[in-house]
């Protein structure tokens, strides 16, 4: 939904909101920042970049529609979720997670340090750009998984991240549900995955594991953008990776050998971190997600933005459709499929 991209927007730069403003006057640096900007790249939330008193932040504060062609509203409840997702992964993975400033719940916006992007690009930018690591890939199915152990049936975080409702209107209804609305024919197996998916807690999910959101840190992966925060099922983070994965052959033709590599070192990271359920039977209900999620990327309501021919799109359907009708039981199965009718 966001990320840190340091990039201001074009054209006149709207005044600095008056509630950031007296934000950063409560976290201690003054009323007026030497500098503030909002960012591009968020559909869910205003994002600005501050310097204030020798420090680099973004501020974040939620939007109650997000910024899309279709209509896709969500609780602004998401930001305290997002900031507590951020304190809770920091005791687990603290070179994971952007550095907290400071949480405002009444207006529901945090701010955080500002990641320097010659040191910390964003994934997203260099896997378009071609520059494919399958062993970056590794390392975000590592932490993943790490994050996902490490809070796996523990009550407390299941209380602190009971968001069944907002992880409905922000995941489960404009990905699965609205592509289930355009193929009626496969609407069965499509609420079939809504409901294994809604009815799953067994950890702390992130719900938005996409390369947009991942930046390639010194120390390895930092993770932004946690609206999505929920517990519930963790095969969700991971199909969620592994559709990006998939969906960048398209604009990177070049580098379709490397992103399956990626792809099959992201799987095996993670598979051999599996210590809360029996791994067989989280690959399957991945396995299973996988397509409904691919599918939804060209018919969802949130359609990636670099496929943009009709080609591409029935491509992408004649990959998914099938393998929703008749799930298989592996994730590299599901990759094959893909690259046997990409090449």
């Amino acid at each position: 939904m966001t990320s840190q991209a340091p990039v201001e927007t074009s054209g006149a730069n709207p005044e600095f909101p008056e509630t950031m403003r007296r934000f950063m006057e409560r976290l201690g640096f003054g009323a007026k920042p030497d500098r503030a900007f909002p960012l591009t790249g968020g559909v869910s939330s205003d994002i600005w970049f501050v310097e204030a008193k020798g420090r680099r932040l973004c501020i974040k504060r939620a939007l109650p529609a997000l910024r899309v062609a279709a209509d896709w509203r969500a609780p602004v409840e998401r930001n305290h979720f997002e900031y507590a997702w951020f304190q809770r992964v920091a005791k687990i993975l603290p070179d994971a997670v952007p550095p907290l400033v400071g949480h405002d719940e009444a207006a529901q916006m945090f701010a955080m340090a500002f990641l320097e992007p010659e040191a910390n690009p964003l994934w997203k930018r260099n896997l378009l750009d071609g520059k494919v690591d399958p062993a970056f890939a590794g390392l975000v199915g590592e932490k993943l998984a790490a994050i996902h152990a490490a809070t796996a049936g523990d009550p407390k975080t299941a209380a602190d991240f009971a968001t069944d409702a907002s992880f409905h209107a922000i995941r489960l209804e404009p990905y699965l549900e609205a592509t289930g609305r355009v193929h009626a024919d496969l609407m069965p197996q499509i609420e079939k995955l809504v409901a294994t998916t809604a009815a799953t807690r067994l950890a702390l999910a992130h719900g938005d594991i996409s390369p947009k959101n991942i930046l390639i840190g010194p120390k390895g992966p930092i993770f932004l953008d946690a609206e999505c925060a929920w517990y519930g099922d963790p095969a969700f983070d991971l199909a969620f990776c592994l559709n990006h994965l998939l969906l960048k052959c398209i604009p990177v033709p070049g580098g379709v050998d490397r992103l399956a590599q990626s792809f099959e070192r992201m799987v095996m990271a993670y598979r051999g971190r599996i210590v809360w359920e029996d791994p067989p039977g989280f690959e399957r209900r991945c396995a299973a997600l996988l397509p409904g999620l691919l599918l939804a990327r060209v018919d969802g309501k949130s359609p990636a933005e670099y496929i943009t021919q009709d080609k591409d799109r029935e491509f992408v359907r004649s990959v998914a459709r099938p393998l929703i009708a008749e799930p298989v039981a592996t994730l590299l199965e599901v990759r094959n499929r893909w690259l046997q009718r990409f090449r």
